[in-house]
């Protein structure tokens, strides 16, 4: 399935620098938090759009019973 406008700008944000500045050039990546956060969510979304409900139901029944 396409990705959506947000889901894109999401991954380009994380993955591109927090800070950058010019001429002798400095760079500051995003911290760790953020791009945990970040794949949380893209994940989530992924995971909502499967089949299912994520929950599986089954019969018990205790050794000997008929």
């Amino acid at each position: 399935m396409a990705e959506s406008v947000v889901e894109q700008a999401i991954k380009q944000s994380a993955q591109g620098p927090a800070k950058a500045s010019g001429d002798s050039g400095s760079v500051e990546q995003h911290g760790l938090a953020d791009q945990i956060a970040a794949d949380r969510y893209l994940e989530s979304k992924s995971a909502s759009r499967g089949k299912g409900i994520g929950i599986k139901f089954a019969k018990l029944s205790p050794p000997g019973a008929v």
